[in-house]
């Protein structure tokens, strides 16, 4: 089998990091080529398979359709694999690709989000009725990408993102102060600022956020207004969080909008309980009580009392670290994730192709 995958990103996220354990882990006896608009993107995601092959087409230019059209048809795979930031990102891979006489269209959705634009709506409403399977990373984000394009219930499928299970769990570092860990961009939605409140009002706790962004300021700012710049670690992005793990006693993300993020999922293969919010996927892998604590998104005070709760009892950190372990090696690691792809291009193969003009009217 020839599979293409496709992004059109420009930086390397979540997303892009969760196609390069997809690209690493899928069987020998499928070829796989890299194909995108940015070639660091590229060279990253196909470093996680040597003998992948790499394409890189033109963004934002008169020509960028008939460049991805013609590598699309050079190459004449079976299937392309389209992994998007956005629900409207990658419009011209997408476009090129349902065009394709023969070849089947996957497209993941990483974030469940919708557009206020009436033409970016239509587009990607109509874009999306007529791939071949249509993924979300999780049950929650897949029904809300369904009512927000009005695709018609199930026809969004769900299949998380994975992470490879590659460094053993280690037990916190013995040290003075509980250590709250948190791993993400440094941007309004991941609601920093929210945990940075949160920690002025629980003593006896530090917290790192690992991660680089436009916030950076912003929350420094914030911290010394709270008069808790002392108890604050940013060290910026770091290649390998997983590394950080250990020193960690549980792990926050606070997030606005989320689809199913990977951060947790590492969080929970290193067995730290965790704390997070009630948005996109996010409950699919944080069992309330039993894997970590879910509160809701902005709601300072219940995230304080949380990290009371687990400040205060070892031994609930142990057993929700414990549990979050195993469920997070039986339902998302990488290797179940690139199993469930494969079924998936497999199954699409082998039915006959939807109409690419007409599309049935969608269920209710």
């Amino acid at each position: 089998m020839r599979v293409v995958t496709y992004t059109d990103s420009e930086g390397i996220g979540g997303a892009e990091i969760s196609l390069g354990h997809l690209v690493a882990q899928v069987s020998d006896s499928i070829a796989v080529t890299v194909m995108g608009t940015s070639k660091q993107v590229v060279d990253a995601i196909a470093s996680r398979r040597p003998q992948a092959a790499r394409v890189v087409v033109t963004p934002n230019h008169p020509w960028s359709f008939a460049a991805h059209y013609a590598a699309l048809y050079r190459l004449r795979p079976d299937i392309v694999h389209l992994n998007l930031c956005t629900p409207w990102q990658g419009a011209t891979g997408l476009f090129a690709a349902l065009l394709l006489p023969n070849t089947r269209v996957v497209r993941v959705d990483q974030l469940p989000l919708r557009t206020t634009d009436p033409t970016t709506l239509l587009r990607t409403r109509m874009l999306s009725l007529r791939v071949d399977a249509h993924v979300a990373v999780g049950q929650a984000s897949a029904r809300q990408i369904e009512d927000f394009y009005a695709l018609g219930r199930n026809t969004v499928i769900s299949i998380p993102n994975g992470v490879p299970d590659i460094v053993p769990p280690q037990p916190p570092q013995p040290k003075h102060e509980i250590v709250v860990g948190s791993v993400g961009r440094l941007d309004a939605m991941k609601a920093h600022d929210v945990l940075l409140r949160a920690l002025a009002k629980v003593e006896k706790v530090q917290v790192v956020i690992l991660g680089e962004g436009g916030q950076r300021q912003v929350l420094e700012q914030l911290a010394q207004k709270l008069g808790i710049s002392d108890r604050l670690s940013m060290p910026g992005w770091v290649d390998n969080p997983r590394s950080y793990l250990a020193n960690f006693d549980m792990f926050v993300l606070p997030s606005r909008s989320e689809g199913f993020p990977l951060a947790i999922v590492e969080a929970m293969l290193a067995a730290r309980p965790v704390i997070a919010t009630r948005v996109g996927s996010v409950s699919e892998a944080v069992i309330d009580g039993e894997t970590g604590i879910l509160i809701d998104q902005d709601d300072v005070d219940e995230l304080a009392s949380a990290i009371y709760r687990l400040r205060d009892d070892p031994e609930l950190r142990w057993r929700f670290g414990q549990s979050g372990r195993e469920v997070a090696v039986k339902n998302f690691s990488a290797e179940v994730m690139a199993t469930k792809y494969e079924r998936l291009w497999y199954e699409v193969t082998t039915t006959a192709s939807r109409s690419r003009l007409i599309v049935p009217r969608p269920l209710d």
